[in-house]
């Protein structure tokens, strides 16, 4: 009614395999979250502004952070909180999916604020990956056991004498 100690003898280099393996396959699957940057100066169209709200929105969607920057030439410095306005404009509109995480910084000739996606937005896309390699796995362990029924009635008919049935 004892438990007896159960030791499995396995081959070391294909154990450390596997472990590599699984190792390697875990961090395929975990990406940090990437910066992507839209640039903009404080005298920009509406249309360009259009498309830069789309590309920040698309990034934010994708679940990357934005780094939102304008950048002044020469004399331009001097009307830095346009450009703050700007940057408050952008991450308002974005407000739906997106939080500024800080005041509007200014680093030398340019005016940045990081925007990040908000965590409902992160949780909803990490489900959809997640859903996605379920499906993947799914389909590779099918396949898999197809294969080995296909082997597994070929060596049948050679073991019969048959010709094995080719597709």
């Amino acid at each position: 009614s004892s438990d007896p100690p159960v030791c499995k003898l396995v081959e070391y280099s294909k154990y450390r395999y596997e472990k590599e393996k699984k190792a390697k396959e875990l961090k395929k699957g975990s990406k940090a979250t990437e910066i992507k940057e839209v640039k903009m100066s404080y005298k920009i169209d509406v249309h360009d502004y259009n498309v830069r709200m789309k590309n920040a929105s698309k990034f934010i969607n994708q679940g990357n952070r934005v780094k939102c920057t304008i950048m002044f030439k020469g004399r331009e410095i001097q009307h830095d909180k346009l450009g703050v306005q700007l940057l408050e404009k952008l991450a308002n509109e974005l407000s739906d999916f997106a939080i500024m995480e800080n005041k509007p910084k200014r680093d030398g000739r340019f005016l940045s604020c990081i925007l990040s996606p908000k965590p409902e937005l992160v949780k909803k896309i990490n489900e959809r990956k997640r859903a996605l390699e379920k499906d993947k796995r799914k389909k590779k362990e099918v396949s898999k056991k197809d294969f080995e029924e296909k082997q597994a009635e070929k060596a049948a008919a050679k073991a019969n004498g048959d010709k094995p049935k080719e597709e």
